[in-house]
């Protein structure tokens, strides 16, 4: 997952929350830390997501976000 699809992963899921989620919210798994302070510690954008829906309580069918349009096919 990149940062551009991170981005656009947190605007279709919280809409215009999801600006503010990025830089206030504090993600205990991530140290403590904002999302936006994570993605400037070069934490991963996948990681961020994830911590960021868990900490939201995004329902699992729609975590698969990750700036994708569907989940990845297997």
């Amino acid at each position: 997952m990149r940062r551009s699809e991170f981005l656009r992963a947190v605007d279709a899921e919280f809409g215009s929350r999801g600006s503010s989620l990025v830089s206030d919210l504090v993600l205990t798994p991530l140290g403590g830390r904002t999302a936006e302070e994570a993605l400037d510690a070069g934490v991963q954008p996948r990681d961020i997501w994830l911590a960021l829906c868990v900490e939201a309580e995004v329902p699992l069918e729609r975590r698969h976000g990750a700036g994708r349009l569907e989940p990845r096919r297997r």
